[in-house]
């Protein structure tokens, strides 16, 4: 197989297992409350340091892969992340799991800002690229639920952290030894006219409104992936049979949203960035309310509708970042962008917990995410239309 092929396969594998690993822990979570007699509230909470590191490590492990290469952190990762997952099967105690979560979340962080970076390095064009790996990680999400509750039903909570981890330690194996070896980028003029190692002009103010976004768009990616699956349990719970039916049913929501992406890659690469990026978000302001206050087939299409839109924005703001940020910089600038979406991301996760316990369930933190996917909106009308112009 072409080096680039093989590559571009590792990565896109890569990020499948980077989202399906972070997200055992939610779907798990539900089985995992009953062997410890603990509250869906109180147990998932344990999960927040994993989610913060996801976050807050991306910098450190973005400036090392635009410095020192990315070959060896991408093996670090796949070897790391699985060890870590397997290891947290083998937990005896609450505390226990809370740090597997906490070193799942650590070498989870890797990804992001060196495999992202890597994938669409000297490409002047990237939406479709990052479109086709943004559906691996989405799938990663949707097999989450579906994978974790086939196998919580046959082999418990343990084996949903087993199987997935060794798989994964074994694929980063193979990356180690198949993928070669990558060089930074070497100096050259692009399609666009951006010379190698320069911003384009007007970056500064569109980063700043890229920065405003994600940090919406983090919390909102998290509560959505981390609560769907005990959303779908609380209500369909007379409709859906046993614990494998809810889980299928967001896997199901999760695969096909995902595709969204491969839509939204496509079109970014022909059409306004920011016309498209609006449409996207007006989306999410319409279906998350619905979502706080239905139930049945209604919720299912409003889930749908709103986790198409959650997708479908990430290769349209990568792609705004990649016009404006040369090769040199990317994994820099995309490590604060995940720093700022990860990070804020961590915070759903205390957030879903006192709500959930304390709260009225989910109605309440649907409406607030509906209400907050205004500030995206808004955001997303004061970008520039010379921002959003597609590469020549």
């Amino acid at each position: 197989m072409n080096p680039n092929r093989l590559q571009t396969l590792f990565l896109n594998l890569g990020h499948f297992f980077d989202h399906m690993l972070i997200l055992i822990y939610a779907t798990a979570v539900i089985s995992i409350s009953i062997e410890f007699d603990k509250s869906y509230g109180e147990i998932l909470v344990i999960a927040t340091p994993g989610f913060f590191l996801y976050g807050c490590m991306s910098m450190p492990f973005g400036w090392m892969g635009d410095r020192k290469g990315r070959h060896g952190l991408m093996a670090l990762f796949f070897i790391g992340i699985g060890i870590a997952t397997v290891l947290t099967a083998f937990s005896t105690s609450i505390w226990h799991i809370g740090f597997g979560l906490t070193a799942i979340g650590f070498f989870a962080a890797i990804y992001h800002p060196v495999g992202i970076p890597m994938l669409i390095q000297g490409i002047d064009r990237p939406g479709k690229k990052l479109g086709v790996n943004g559906v691996f990680g989405n799938m990663g999400v949707a097999a989450a639920p579906l994978v974790v509750g086939a196998l919580v039903a046959t082999y418990g909570w343990r084996g949903a952290f087993i199987a997935p981890g060794v798989a994964c330690i074994i694929i980063g194996f193979l990356f180690w030894k198949l993928v070669p070896v990558d060089t930074p980028p070497k100096p050259k003029d692009n399609k666009s006219g951006k010379a190698f190692g320069e911003f384009m002009p007007g970056w500064r103010r569109v980063l700043i409104i890229i920065g405003i976004i994600t940090l919406v768009a983090g919390f909102i990616f998290s509560s959505t992936t981390v609560s769907l699956p005990k959303l779908f349990q609380e209500r369909f719970i007379d409709s859906v049979p046993g614990d494998l039916g809810f889980t299928a049913l967001a896997s199901l929501v999760y695969a096909c949203a995902s595709f969204a992406q491969i839509a939204a890659g496509h079109a970014v690469d022909k059409f306004s960035a920011k016309t498209l990026l609006i449409g996207l978000l007006c989306g999410q302001m319409i279906a998350l309310p619905v979502m706080a206050l239905t139930e049945g087939p209604t919720l299912f299409f409003a889930a749908l509708l709103a986790m198409s839109c959650v997708f479908g924005q990430i290769p349209i703001i990568d792609t705004i970042i990649t016009r404006y940020v040369p090769d040199t910089h990317r994994g820099r600038v995309l490590s604060i962008k995940y720093l700022l979406n990860l990070g804020v991301g961590a915070m759903a996760i205390p957030v879903i917990a006192s709500l959930h316990t304390w709260g009225d369930g989910f109605s309440t933190l649907f409406q607030f995410l509906g209400a907050i996917a205004i500030i995206m909106a808004v955001a997303a009308f004061s970008l520039q239309k010379q921002s959003v112009a597609a590469a020549e």
